[in-house]
């Protein structure tokens, strides 16, 4: 199964992202991007890639460890940026974003010791996707228009393992799903 760890905003946080992209939308050659979708609005903190079913149950109890030993802390997506020269536009992350990137390194490690192969360790950079570009888009026009933006701030309280059902239908445009097997509250709260 395709898995990854993730920070999943609200309703009216997503609400607010929509607004924006909607406004990024109407902007010159935004139909030269895959725009993607409130569904795919994440920020994801380790990427696990195909998991082998046997390392799901390891997998999830270390996860919960990670959860239960950080603290809830505000978060609000706030400004953007890209990735590959225009390959992705993201929103990024304001708030206590020392608290996300021990989560992101926690859920990594969770990973690692449940023996799920996760390649070399990146620092972490706090991003949600909110288009991608097949070929080098420049995408400064949307990064600018993104520098202003930030939703409301809320409380992380609650880490996801979410899994990823990539497109099979072999339709243009067409976004994976996503599916949230499991979650654990931060702190040991709930």
């Amino acid at each position: 199964m395709r898995l990854f760890a993730a920070v999943v905003p609200p309703e009216d946080v997503t609400d607010e992202v929509a607004a924006e992209v909607a406004r990024l939308r109407e902007l010159p050659r935004a139909e030269r991007l895959r725009w993607t979708g409130r569904p795919g609005w994440h920020f994801t903190l380790a990427f696990y890639g195909e998991v082998d079913d046997e390392l799901v149950p390891d997998l999830s109890d270390r996860l919960a460890r990670a959860a239960h030993h950080t603290p809830p802390f505000p978060l609000a997506v706030s400004g953007g940026g890209q990735f590959g020269h225009g390959r992705a536009l993201w929103a990024g992350a304001e708030g206590d974003l020392e608290t996300l990137r021990l989560l992101a390194d926690r859920t990594e490690s969770a990973a690692r010791k449940a023996g799920v192969p996760m390649g070399e360790h990146r620092r972490y950079k706090a991003h949600l996707t909110v288009a991608r570009g097949r070929d080098a888009v420049d995408v400064r026009p949307y990064v600018k228009s993104l520098r202003d933006f930030t939703s409301r701030t809320w409380t992380v309280a609650d880490l996801a393992l979410v899994r990823s059902n990539l497109p099979r239908s072999g339709v243009p445009g067409e976004q994976p799903r996503y599916e949230t097997v499991a979650r654990w509250a931060l702190g040991g709260a709930g």
